[in-house]
């Protein structure tokens, strides 16, 4: 089963295809994809506030995309 094709973003709400995503961020193996520098930035200031795995989906290995793995 492959990724779904649109997600959305924990901070703003909005809905994108994974490939468009700023950046995805692997946190308490879920990645969430996040639209902007804005959203990327709010997230990573309070990652439990909007860590919400039905919004992601279960982490594994990329290599094209931007990925940062956020732990505490």
């Amino acid at each position: 089963i492959g990724e779904p094709t649109m997600l959305t973003d924990p901070v703003c709400g909005k809905h994108m295809n994974h490939n468009s995503a700023h950046i995805i961020i692997g946190y308490e193996g879920t990645d969430y994809f996040l639209c902007c520098p804005k959203c990327q930035a709010e997230f990573e200031r309070m990652p439990k506030e909007y860590a919400r795995p039905e919004l992601g989906i279960k982490t594994k290995k990329r290599k094209k995309r931007p990925h940062r793995q956020f732990q505490y």
